[in-house]
């Protein structure tokens, strides 16, 4: 097959819906098949493109499997949503106006967020004449409205419609987890629920193993035994990273326990302000991709914090990572939702109610005081994500989703 794949970020950009899509490109090269891939100038790690990416607005790079066209981002503050808006329809109009160019392919898959690629996926879709699956992976305008980001009557009317029509020029929807389904199915109604389908975010076992925390990432930290408490992500507004400041505080008499925050992000300049006077706790910048075992693997308790009311509308993938690498979680989250489930059923960790301070710090300080504990969580969340979907396997079911849809269009 000849596919078109229109997304937001593609390696070497390292933004960690980047890491998905690209596997799932590079496995379905392997199948075999032709690809477009249609994305932004890498920028994700400092809100700007990457200097050797600077230049020109539009780059074409050949591929042994098709090519790459990358399109200016228009990079804005995360924190200014009306910039963040415009940047975003620039750039999926620019993703558009170069995508319709070329010949007739048999599918085209965009990713969203942002939501706007709903909408030039559909404008692909009917250029090059092929069926559109659209790849949710947060739910919008959801996360933003549950933020507090998006306001104002008019403003999350004209979101909700933007959703609406993007579900419903889809030919198919893809959700991480069956909530997002249920989320979606609820808006697209009863009788287009059958084209929302459950195609799981990949762990790579192969990649992501088990390590030893003793390792040069924590030495270049200064750490050496202490039981190392860690956030490794972005740090966005969807995370309620403030609950380990409070723990950190709590916990400022042990000197055994260090907290560390491994990312960038726009809440890290408020977060850090806010963490002064704290010495058990550390920032450390995004590292590079190739280190992510090795960082994931420094950690003795890895936190996975969503707002109250996000559970339902995302699904960190470092979750699957966290447990690839044989580390436990301790998760704040919506009870009921696919973390807090994926959590009980590994048996990798512990989960709390979102934004509670108290619950947070209290499950921490009883896994802090089991070291034994957590080693046992660990190996039972590698044991579960063992058998979870590997990169070929989502590829494949990608494959035949497309395949359905083109013999039902021949």
């Amino acid at each position: 097959m000849r596919l078109v794949v229109l997304c937001p970020h593609f390696a070497p950009d390292v933004a960690p819906t980047g890491e998905v899509i690209t596997r799932i490109v590079e496995e379905l090269a392997a199948r075999g098949h032709v690809i477009e891939v249609i994305t932004a100038l890498p920028w994700y790690e400092h809100h700007a493109v990457e200097p050797e990416f600077r230049g020109k607005a539009v780059r074409r790079e050949t591929t042994p499997w098709g090519e790459i066209v990358r399109v200016h981002p228009f990079p804005t503050d995360k924190r200014d949503i009306s910039r963040r808006a415009l940047a975003f329809g620039g750039f999926s109009a620019l993703a558009g106006a170069v995508g319709v160019t070329g010949g007739r392919v048999d599918g085209v898959l965009a990713m969203s967020p942002p939501l706007t690629l709903g909408l030039t996926g559909w404008g692909l879709a009917l250029a090059r004449r092929a069926p559109l699956v659209f790849n949710i992976q947060d739910v919008f305008p959801d996360v933003a409205i549950e933020l507090g980001v998006l306001r104002g009557e008019r403003v999350i009317a004209a979101a909700r419609w933007l959703e609406r029509v993007s579900y419903a020029r889809a030919d198919a929807v893809t959700v991480l987890s069956d909530d997002l389904r249920d989320n979606v199915v609820a808006k697209v109604g009863a009788a287009a629920a059958a084209k929302v389908h459950v195609i799981p975010n990949f762990v790579d076992t192969d990649r992501i193993r088990p390590g030893p925390r003793d390792n040069s990432y924590r030495r270049e930290l200064g750490l050496g035994g202490e039981t190392v408490v860690m956030y490794a992500g972005n740090i966005g507004m969807s995370q309620s990273l403030e609950l380990m400041l409070d723990a950190a505080a709590a916990l400022a008499h042990d000197p055994e326990v260090v907290f560390v925050i491994n990312g960038g992000g726009a809440a890290r300049p408020g977060l850090e302000t806010a963490a002064r006077g704290l010495p058990n706790v550390r920032f450390v910048d995004l590292q590079p991709r190739e280190r992510l075992p090795e960082v994931l693997a420094a950690a003795d308790i890895h936190v996975v914090p969503l707002k109250r009311g996000l559970g339902r509308s995302s699904v960190p993938s470092k979750t699957y990572s966290i447990l690839a690498a044989g580390r436990p979680v301790l998760a704040s989250v919506d009870r009921g939702t696919e973390v807090a489930s994926l959590v009980e059923r590994s048996g990798a960790g512990v989960s709390v109610p979102p934004d509670d301070p108290e619950a947070f710090t209290k499950a921490l300080g009883r896994l802090v005081a089991a070291p034994d504990e957590l080693l046992r969580m660990g190996a039972s969340g590698r044991r579960f994500v063992e058998g979870w979907a590997s990169p070929a396997a989502v590829a494949e079911q990608y494959e035949a989703l497309f395949e359905q849809l083109r013999r039902r269009g021949a």
